[in-house]
């Protein structure tokens, strides 16, 4: 399964209303995100032009316009694969699970649908520029506030606000330091591993 068939959960037209026509605007959104990844990937990002992007995923640049503000956007698209899944599984978590845990559980999971290869290839694009890594760590910055929103609606007991606040920066927090690790030119390990291994390390220190 590739990144944006996890990201990917097209609506059916079976008798939901709307439902061509948001097939229709996922499918093209999926199409011009791979295939911006795609020659990001074979060209750089820096030389990959927006009318090359429209070209390849056969819309107008002016169509582009409707599904993205900027190419870095793509990027984030690809960042943001699989989020809502994972905020979805911890809606559904039962309210005696460990708040660390389900988060651990679900980032884990959510590492282990991506292609190696793929991902690091996709990382140093993401690497490749000032703009670029800004974009990235605001991007994490988000999803940690979104963690925690979604943490507070799953266990909203007043007294817990603030321990959530903390699973949120934790969980996050780990998966940056994994991100730095899994980067090294030596790495030889899997994220998944990466994160695991920091977020249990941070969990036994403060136990």
């Amino acid at each position: 399964m590739s990144t944006f068939e996890m990201q990917d959960r097209v609506a059916r037209a079976d008798g939901v209303p709307g439902g061509v026509r948001e097939s229709k605007r996922r499918a093209t959104h999926r199409r011009i995100t791979e295939e911006g990844i795609r020659l990001f990937l074979e060209r750089g990002y820096d030389a990959t032009t927006l009318d090359e992007i429209a070209a390849a995923a056969e819309i107008s640049r002016r169509s582009f316009f409707a599904y993205f503000k900027s190419k870095d956007e793509i990027l984030l698209t690809w960042q943001r694969s699989g989020w809502e899944d994972l905020l979805a599984e911890v809606r559904l978590a039962s309210a005696d699970d460990s708040p660390l845990q389900v988060v651990r559980h679900a980032l884990s999971r959510r590492m282990a649908g991506y292609e190696t290869a793929q991902l690091k290839a996709i990382a140093r694009v993401m690497c490749s520029n000032e703009t670029l890594q800004a974009t990235r760590f605001s991007a994490f910055a988000e999803q940690e506030k979104t963690l925690f929103e979604v943490l507070y609606e799953r266990w909203p007991e007043p007294e817990r606000r603030l321990a959530l606040r903390l699973v949120a920066m934790t969980a996050m927090g780990a998966l940056r330091v994994a991100v730095e690790r899994w980067e090294l030119p030596d790495n030889q390990r899997s994220l998944e591993q990466l994160f695991l291994e920091t977020v249990d390390a941070l969990a036994a220190s403060i136990a």
